[in-house]
């Protein structure tokens, strides 16, 4: 079942692409039914490196031949290598930083990079010919996917055998980093995450018309939820939250959403169907919130990704306008 090159470009093309729209999928999932896509990330991945030969060989003969786009096709090669190689490494658990970036953030900026190369490299290349499938094209398309799964299997199997940092990681694929222990958790992940200095004595958070200081909330946090913080940084943390729920503090009337936001600016909206579990939270076990995880108090969004989990709350808005009316990801 011998692979054209036009085939080979086709799918490597679909395979960018696919894993494309699986890894922004991936960043959004929070609750373990999901986790099929960060599996379908993986095997799609893998089978980009099960044509990794093929497509060495044809870019080789381009190389030889000084064919236009010679330099793009390089400067693809060497993102898509990237991209794979820092998913590995994320998977793994073995290298968490590359220099002075996590491997999770090279494995998403090589894969943004491989993603808008690859539409450009297939700007200058002629429209593909249409074709109709055929069996051949069909056992090549499933041995194609029978080998990277195989591939995902064999290297989950040797992560478990082995006991490496990857075998224990979540569905999402991020890794424990400070379970049940405050200390160990990691803080800041991403731009409006520089820890605001805020005084306690002053602080206030906004609820509705209403304006709370730390003694007050302290005082109605009697409420504890088990939850796990998953961040699209790659790790997560489970600890025994200690704070308010927020149907407790709010009163949405006819709002459609609430806003929370944060002293730096950031804010997240989220549907007035999720106040009875969300949670504003002043401390972890026994302990008060550290700094750089959200003092005085920050939001506590069980089954949702990190970025969800507002720090630093500094105000709780009922809203007319839906949840949906915002950015599906931070862009600050």
């Amino acid at each position: 079942m011998r692979w054209t090159a036009r085939e080979v470009n086709r799918a490597l093309a679909w395979l960018v692409a696919c894993g494309a729209g699986t890894g922004v999928l991936a960043f959004a999932i929070g609750t373990e039914p999901g986790g099929w896509v960060v599996v379908a990330h993986g095997i799609l991945g893998l089978a980009v490196l099960v044509l990794a030969p093929l497509k060495a060989r044809i870019a080789a003969r381009g190389i030889r031949r000084d064919r236009p786009g010679r330099a793009t096709s390089i400067v693809l090669s060497i993102l898509a290598l990237v991209t794979v190689a820092s998913g590995v490494a994320l998977t793994t658990g073995v290298v968490d930083r590359i220099g002075p970036l996590t491997s999770m953030q090279v494995h998403v900026g090589a894969g943004i990079g491989t993603a808008v190369v690859t539409a450009l490299h297939l700007r200058k290349r002629p429209a593909p010919r249409p074709t109709n499938p055929d069996r051949r094209r069909f056992l090549r398309v499933g041995a194609l996917g029978a080998g990277a799964g195989v591939l995902w299997l064999g290297t989950e199997g040797v992560l478990a055998a082995t006991g490496a940092p990857g075998a224990d990681r979540r569905f999402t694929g991020s890794h424990d980093r400070g379970s049940f222990d405050p200390g160990s958790m990691p803080g800041v992940q991403w731009l409006d995450d520089r820890p605001p200095d805020l005084d306690p004595e002053t602080w206030r958070v906004r609820v509705g018309d209403e304006d709370l200081d730390l003694a007050t909330l302290t005082a109605l946090a009697d409420d504890t939820v088990e939850a796990t913080l998953d961040c699209t940084g790659g790790w997560f943390a489970t600890q025994s939250w200690r704070g308010v729920r927020l149907d407790r503090l709010v009163d949405p009337g006819e709002a459609r959403s609430i806003v929370v936001r944060s002293a730096t600016g950031y804010s997240r909206r989220l549907p007035v169907s999720d106040l009875d579990h969300l949670w504003l939270a002043v401390g972890y076990g026994d302990e008060t919130l550290r700094r750089k995880h959200g003092f005085p108090a920050r939001l506590v969004a069980p089954g949702r990704r990190g970025f969800w989990w507002v720090k630093w709350v500094t105000a709780i808005e009922p809203s007319p306008a839906p949840w949906w009316v915002q950015s599906p990801f931070p862009l600050t």
